[in-house]
């Protein structure tokens, strides 16, 4: 077990990390290292020469690695908030560690959609000299750079001790983050010419689902820290672990409530364009990512493995909650990527259009995948060094 230092500051414990924890930060460095390198290779050789994205499918696997990250970001955020912005005290303990994975995860989501934009650079400059308020792009760039000020300045209050300006932080952060993850879900939800994503639930069940990926987080990165460390875990955070737990499984119910009326309006009446994606996803090339990972690994295994275990085994829900984030992966790249696959004119009988598009993603694209981890990877890593376990007095 790691040394545990007492009576450092007061009556705060400070837990020092093991040499793991250190490999580990520079392992993760590394992955993030080569997905730098290959990004900018990326702005050198041209997009169209490095990844495997065509102008009928131009949204490929970094969008949905975007989505994955701010997703989780945002879920991380409000989850937490039920502790330290509501007041719910046995949930307390986990806010300093999940306001710093919630900043980890929207570093890591930015730099991903910063290699799949070949001009990068212009969004921080036309952002503020050419405002396009009527664009859901234009929105999501200023209250997700609005969302990560907030969530900054709430973790160096919670780290100054000044738990109730950071509660007002936290507030403001959630209101941000609601506002920007429920208008990523409209950038899909209002596109009519893409009948997978049109529809107004899309905005809900982005919030919905983002919830769900951060109760995901909470237990899997807590419990990793922990059992990496070799630090034992006191009887509030397995407290919190346990109500996060409870909540986890809330929304997975909510999340299951939703795939299902989805599936629903997507095969009654054979709706045209977006029937043919559901069904790539029940029968067709999706079907094993849409039943293995998604239901399988993402919904229901969790969901029982919680209910069974009554919320009080956590290494078993951290476990399935590691599994249930692979999962949430692989969701995200299915509702980006199917999205796409239904030609426009598919109903039409036009000789040599084919039933689906195809995409798989190049070397170069899951290196940057494997880069963006490989950043939250080494802050996760980096965070526990610093910050002695994320312990607060609360």
């Amino acid at each position: 077990m790691a040394e545990v230092r007492e009576a450092v500051l007061g009556r705060e414990l400070v837990l020092a990390p093991s040499k793991t924890n250190t490999w580990l930060a520079l392992l993760f460095g590394l992955l993030f290292a080569v997905g730098t390198a290959v990004g900018i290779y990326s702005f050198i050789a041209g997009h169209e020469h490095v990844y495997g994205v065509t102008r009928e499918i131009p949204w490929g696997i970094l969008i949905s690695t975007y989505v994955f990250f701010v997703v989780t970001s945002t879920g991380l955020c409000l989850t937490s908030s039920i502790g330290h912005v509501f007041g719910v005290q046995s949930l307390m303990p986990i806010a300093s560690r999940s306001v710093f994975l919630a900043i980890a995860t929207i570093l890591s989501g930015f730099a991903v959609i910063g290699f799949e934009l070949e001009n990068p650079w212009r969004m921080p400059i036309y952002n503020l000299i050419s405002a396009n308020p009527s664009s859901n792009i234009w929105w999501m760039g200023t209250l997700y750079g609005a969302y990560l000020f907030f969530m900054l300045v709430e973790f160096a209050l919670l780290k100054m001790g000044h738990h109730r300006k950071a509660g007002l932080a936290g507030l403001m952060g959630v209101i941000a983050g609601v506002a920007a993850h429920s208008n990523l879900g409209a950038v899909f939800g209002l596109l009519n010419s893409r009948e997978f994503w049109h529809g107004p639930y899309m905005p809900i069940y982005f919030i919905a689902s983002a919830m769900m990926s951060g109760g995901a987080a909470i237990i899997f990165f807590t419990w990793l820290a922990y059992k990496v460390n070799g630090w034992e875990m006191d009887a509030k955070m397995e407290k919190a672990l346990q109500v996060t737990g409870k909540v986890y499984a809330l929304l997975l119910a909510v999340v299951m409530f939703f795939t299902s009326w989805k599936v629903i309006s997507g095969l009654a009446g054979h709706p045209p364009g977006k029937y043919e994606a559901m069904m790539a996803l029940l029968t067709g090339p999706y079907a094993f990512n849409f039943w293995f990972f998604e239901i399988g690994l993402g919904l229901i295994l969790p969901f029982v493995v919680i209910l069974g275990v009554k919320a009080r085994n956590i290494p078993a829900m951290a476990i399935v909650s590691g599994l249930a984030l692979l999962a949430i992966f692989v969701m995200r790249y299915d509702l980006v990527v199917v999205g796409q696959i239904v030609p426009h004119y598919h109903g039409l009988g036009i000789v040599d259009m084919p039933h689906y598009y195809s995409y798989t993603p190049s070397l170069y694209e899951w290196l940057v995948v494997l880069g963006g981890f490989g950043l939250c990877g080494m802050l996760f890593f980096i965070g526990e060094r610093l910050f002695r376990g994320h312990l607060d007095e609360h």
